[in-house]
């Protein structure tokens, strides 16, 4: 019987869809992935509704034609289904990079970072600042009062928990992550303050 993880830092399991509805895990061209690896989460059967109201733009942007013809509804989330065809949610296709060729979620990342002791709280963001390195993986974080934990030590921490090419390349400790307006965190403004540093580092090494 599937159950929930017990490592914090492991996918959530969706699990098996409602009688008369239909998951699916497909690739940028509609077509199915094989079981293990990541995709875009698509719904399809009688739970659909016609559409969004008052909005064919977006309803036409999401209710799309299957690979086996039926009619289709992107989430927005990624997935991946198991050997045994439990369906896990991975995140947002919204945070969603691909760097060094593989195709990464941050929020994979982020979890990794906020199973450490200590953190309080993190954004993992990619940025792509025009360099050959193409996107760069920046991670930035504040730990609760009376921790410390340097970069190097929080690096070395996640490294057991991921492979080398999801490892974030840039770490920056902050006494408090900017928030929106919502009281959540800006990880537009993280990414831009990321950003600033990597184009000044690429004008820096074109100017030597």
């Amino acid at each position: 019987m599937p159950s929930c993880p017990l490592d914090e830092t492991e996918s959530i399991p969706i699990g098996t869809p409602c009688e008369g509805e239909e998951l699916h895990v497909l690739d940028e061209h509609l077509a199915p992935v094989p079981a293990g690896e990541i995709g875009d989460l698509y719904i399809s059967g009688v739970g659909l509704s016609p559409g969004y109201w008052r909005d064919p733009a977006k309803t036409a942007s999401a209710f799309l034609t299957g690979p086996d013809g039926t009619r289709i509804y992107r989430t927005g989330d990624l997935a991946r289904r198991d050997a045994d065809g439990l369906v896990r949610f991975l995140g947002r296709a919204d945070s969603q990079i691909k760097s060094r060729g593989y195709r990464i979620e941050l929020g994979e990342i982020e979890a990794a970072v906020n199973a450490q002791a200590g953190i309080r709280e993190c954004a993992v963001v990619g940025v792509d600042a025009g360099g050959f390195e193409g996107v760069t993986i920046c991670c930035a974080y504040s730990t609760a009062d009376g921790a410390e934990l340097a970069p190097l030590a929080l690096r070395t921490a996640v490294s057991a928990l991921l492979p080398p090419y999801m490892l974030p390349t840039r770490w920056r400790e902050l006494d408090t992550l900017p928030k929106n307006v919502n009281g959540k965190i800006d990880r537009k403004a993280v990414r831009e303050d990321f950003q600033r540093e990597l184009v000044g580092a690429v004008n820096r090494g074109a100017g030597r």
